[in-house]
């Protein structure tokens, strides 16, 4: 099969997509007469009826998207026509949480919320990463999959009515409350694994086994409606690997290296991973008027990541130790967990809603298979480098009123406060993960992540209270709108106030008009302003660095030109309109803007001797090869369309369903951070945002992606296929000296199938494949490739694993 689909495959997938025999799970936007509760105060608006465009994704559409081994994130991209996921490896903190973008944005500036409430993020900053660079995103996989009842993806900032990071959009993972009956459950496993040519080393492998297994059960609770719902996931994984021959780089050509030649010394693809999931949905009558209900969920994750190789015949090696050089493995514990309790109810007119919501993430960070080399032949090989804790405590009080003027206008007023308080903190690793040893000509610290100082640990808060006021409105059948406004103050940032207003006109049935504004903001994430790390690895040239990442407040980055950090605030705006025909089709098209202000981006690593020798001088730090902090690099704007389109058709004794999206999304820059004097007077040719970092906010993410599916079904069976395309991405290195070699990776198509069969009305099986031509992206050049061990790039949103089989079985009762 040629790497990239060919014309005849394409026409295969299209048939088959096309063919009641394989169709395709249920896209976004397909439930038209859905409720939602995103976006709007209104209680009776649908999915095309909103002024905004949302998706309605159902627990059905999710578990029938080919989740690899249970990942929310996975069906979410296969799903949503602006959502991108990336499997990135040898990035850092990327290989154990991985980031998602929304329209293009940074993975922070997405709103997650579970249940109508604020989901927090990781305490983990993706600082090798590509795509996600610099962020604490929320953590998609630890949300199990089991616990979902459909999910509402509202495109569009949201800021007034939700705060701070509503910036792309928000996503609400609505849970499981047990349908119009809370009795049964059900019990589901599946297994699956990655059967790939690779061509790049001229093998067929099969790796990336995965098995899930996930059971759930709920009852009623009284005659009124209530409910509990409670489940379990299990998840494992086994590591992939698509690494080519080490061609070993010219600068380490020694005897003992050079016997190392033609080997796989390298790792790249997916880590082994261990999960286990619990969740508990719940509500409760109280007296005639009221509801208390909570929920939770809890996700204990560990993780492997792959890392660079260190040669037999190297500073950062110890032959004692290592005869045959070796490759650390990063170790990621990471603990999640929401809980959120509340009551809800009517007083006279008004309903009224308060809740506690409480989240934390910690995440530990080890290394095996690693040298503290300063240390000498009796250093440790084994470390922990540090502990990050991110914990957020939130308390709302909502109210809402229903006003009637006649009986086609209405209009419903919703009143809030809400008090956040966030704590950061980092704790260091082992003395011997950053200690420096009484070998002064070896590296320092842990190699691939020496541990936290003492002295780079931090703790932070942050307090922010707000006010806001909603306001949706029915004029009759065809006029409708939204209005909102939010006051937010932080203890750290002072105040801000943001404003929507969406309005919506349907001329016909067959075509309505809707349009939106607003502005929204982003504080700077606790982890943005504290966090700190020093890392030991190859730089982009290939050379073996040690580096730091200096929070803005440490005296080295501002001798460097670092500056306290402002929100980023942004305007956005969007036009589209809606169209649906009869009972067949639908369609919506929205077009976009988002202009964001003091946009928040890693630098430039500041390297060479002339920041060595300045740390060294003036701070009494030997050794520091390379710097970065954060700043706020430039004003972006993002421009944007977005397509979905459905067909509905009664086919023989099923239903099927055609669907059609497709996304483009473009960011440019606009007023980019000036080099600082300070940087300049160290050396003239020192950037502080540049090349690589201008090509991580605008090209590396595809701006374009298509997908084309059907969903046919009956009592007994469901047969699914889809098409997706990923539009192309470009990657930019600065290796120096003038030397910026870059790679674009042309766009890929997948085609994804399952059939599942119902055997009885409890009993289901299901089989199915992503990816099912074995595509792959387009290898890495040779300035790119690292000779020859890294054939495949983490950019292309197909990933690099290849083919991808499973099966499920499923009970319900």
């Amino acid at each position: 099969m040629s790497p990239r689909l060919s014309a005849s495959p394409l026409g295969l997938a299209i048939a088959l997509a096309l063919s009641p025999a394989l169709a395709s799970a249920q896209d976004a936007a397909t439930n038209l007469d859905t409720v939602i509760v995103t976006g709007t105060r209104a209680a009776d608006r649908t999915v095309l009826e909103s002024t905004s465009p949302v998706d309605v994704l159902t627990a059905e559409d999710i578990r029938k998207a080919g989740v690899v081994n249970g990942e929310l994130g996975s069906a979410l991209q296969a799903l949503l026509p602006s959502f991108n996921f990336p499997r990135q490896s040898n990035s850092g903190g990327a290989d154990h949480v991985r980031a998602a973008q929304l329209r293009g944005l940074s993975p922070d500036q997405v709103l997650v919320l579970v249940n109508g409430k604020r989901r927090h993020h990781t305490a983990l900053v993706n600082t090798d990463s590509k795509i996600g660079k610099g962020t604490t995103p929320v953590d998609f996989n630890a949300i199990p999959v089991s616990a979902i009842k459909r999910i509402e993806v509202l495109r569009d900032g949201a800021g007034a009515l939700y705060g701070s990071d509503a910036v792309a959009g928000v996503i609400n993972v609505i849970l499981d409350n047990g349908g119009d009956g809370g009795d049964g459950g059900e019990i589901e496993a599946s297994y699956g694994a990655n059967h790939t040519d690779l061509k790049p080393i001229g093998r067929t492998l099969t790796d990336g086994q995965t098995g899930n297994l996930s059971a759930k059960v709920g009852t009623s609770l009284g005659e009124d409606g209530g409910f509990l719902r409670v489940g379990l996931e299990y998840k494992k994984r086994n590591g992939t690997n698509r690494a080519g021959f080490d061609q070993i780089p010219p600068w380490d050509q020694t005897e003992a290296n050079l016997a190392l030649q033609g080997k796989r010394n390298y790792v790249l693809g997916d880590g082994a991973s261990k999960d286990i999931n619990l969740w508990l949905n719940t509500e409760i009558p109280v007296g005639k008027t009221a509801t208390f209900y909570a929920f939770g969920t809890f996700n204990q994750r560990d993780t492997e990541g792959a890392n660079y190789f260190r040669y037999p015949d190297g500073d950062a090696n110890w032959k004692e130790v290592y005869p045959n050089g070796y490759r650390p493995i990063s170790e990621g514990e990471n603990r999640d967990v929401q809980a959120v309790a509340g009551i809800r109810g009517q007083w006279g007119e008004w309903s009224y809603d308060g809740s506690l919501d409480y989240g934390q993430n910690d995440f530990t960070y080890r290394l095996r298979d690693s040298l503290n080399a300063s240390l000498g032949p009796t250093s440790p090989t084994r470390f922990k480098t540090a502990d990050y804790e991110y914990a957020q405590t939130v308390g709302n009080v909502d109210l809402s009123r229903v006003f009637s003027q006649s009986d086609s206008i209405s209009h419903t007023l919703g009143l809030g406060a809400e008090a956040r308080h966030e704590r950061y903190q980092t704790r260091p690793g082992d003395p011997a993960s950053y200690a420096a040893g009484p070998y002064t000509d070896r590296p320092t610290g842990s190699q691939a992540g020496g541990g936290l100082t003492p002295q780079d640990a931090a703790t932070l808060s942050r307090d922010v209270a707000s006010v806001y006021a909603s306001l949706s409105s029915q004029f009759g059948e065809k006029f409708s709108t939204d209005l909102a406004a939010r006051y937010e103050h932080s203890d750290d940032f002072g105040g801000e106030l943001t404003g929507k207003l969406g309005l919506r006109y349907e001329f016909t049935p067959a075509f309505a008009l809707r349009g939106a504004i607003s502005n929204n903001f982003r504080a700077p994430s606790l982890a943005q302003i504290g966090y700190e790390s020093t890392s030991t690895g190859y730089n982009a040239g290939g050379q073996l660095v040690q580096g730091r990442l200096l929070s803005v407040n440490n005296p080295i980055a501002r001798g460097l030109g670092a500056q306290d950090l402002k929100p980023e605030k942004s305007l956005n705006t969007s036009l589209g309109f809606t169209s649906r025909i009869g009972e067949h089709f639908d369609l919506s098209l929205d077009f976009f803007q988002i202009d964001i202000d003091d946009r928040i981006a890693l630098s430039e690593s500041i390297t060479g001797d002339a920041l060595t020798d300045y740390v060294a001088t003036n701070y009494g730090v030997g050794g520091l090869q390379s710097a970065s902090f954060f700043v706020n690099a430039a004003d972006t704007r993002t421009r944007g369309a977005e397509l979905v389109s459905n067909w509905r058709q009664s086919l023989g004794d099923g239903q099927l369903l055609l669907t059609g999206t497709y996304a483009y999304t473009k960011t440019t820059l606009k007023n980019v951070l000036a080099t600082p004097a300070q940087l300049q007077a160290l050396d003239p040719d020192y950037v502080l945002f540049g090349i690589e970092e201008t090509n991580t906010l605008t090209d590396a993410t595809p701006r374009t992606r298509g997908s084309f599916s059907a969903a046919w079904s009956n009592d007994r069976w469901s047969l699914s296929s889809r098409v997706n395309r990923y539009g192309s991405a470009t990657r930019v290195f600065n290796f120096g000296d003038g030397y910026i070699p870059r790679q674009t990776y042309q766009a890929e198509w997948q085609l994804d199938a399952e059939v599942e069969y119902r055997i009885t009305p409890q009993w289901s099986v299901a089989i199915g494949g992503q990816n099912l031509t074995d595509n792959y992206p387009d290898r890495s050049n040779e300035d790119i490739h690292y000779f020859g061990n890294l054939p495949y790039d983490v950019l292309s949103p197909i990933g690099s694993n290849g083919a991808y089989y499973y099966g499920r079985v499923r009970y319900t009762f």
